[in-house]
């Protein structure tokens, strides 16, 4: 067991991903980027601070691609250097809390908004595919994670208050509350 965090610099870590042998921390520093080549010994690699995010919430991250949500919306990086990822596009959407990656698309948490989806067939020239949130009634979404029920895709969204929601998810017409 180790615990890390030199001089405070992952203080506020808010998400996780790892991608290979190296860990991507939201914190209150920015986007800390961590090998864990040796994980009993992390070695911090970069930190793409303030001048990239504005609170980062989270990441996911898919072929060369990351996408981090933060206040600003969603910041497209090139990950070819898994170690110092390069920020690529940026595409401004309110409240982007959270992502999750599906192929060409990905579903966003976004508050307020609900769940926006976006074409990211081209990663660097991501854009808003559609928004859905059921009439206003989804207006405080955390979290959205895919999965196949009785073979249809479905997405599960966290709610904040509403709690879970099931949307029945086909790819190319708009989402259906079940």
């Amino acid at each position: 067991e180790a615990t890390f965090n030199p001089n405070g610099l992952l203080n506020g870590a808010r998400s996780i991903t790892i991608v290979g042998t190296y860990a991507y921390i939201c914190c209150d520093a920015g986007l800390a980027v961590l090998s864990l080549e040796d994980p009993k010994c992390p070695k911090v690699e970069t930190i793409l601070g303030h001048a990239v995010f504005d609170e980062p919430r989270a990441m996911q991250a898919q072929f060369r691609y990351g996408f981090v949500c933060d206040r600003r919306g969603i910041t497209v990086l090139d990950m070819t250097d898994l170690a110092h990822p390069v920020p690529r596009a940026m595409l401004p959407l309110r409240d982007a809390r959270n992502i999750y990656l599906a192929r060409t698309y990905a579903y966003v948490a976004a508050g307020m908004q609900g769940l926006v989806i976006l074409d990211i067939t081209n990663p660097e020239n991501t854009f808003v595919d559609q928004v859905f949130n059921a009439g206003g009634c989804i207006n405080d979404l955390n979290d959205v994670k895919l999965g196949i029920t009785y073979v249809s895709e479905f997405a599960y969204l966290a709610d904040g208050a509403n709690g879970l929601r099931v949307v029945l998810s086909p790819e190319h017409s708009a989402p259906t509350v079940t």
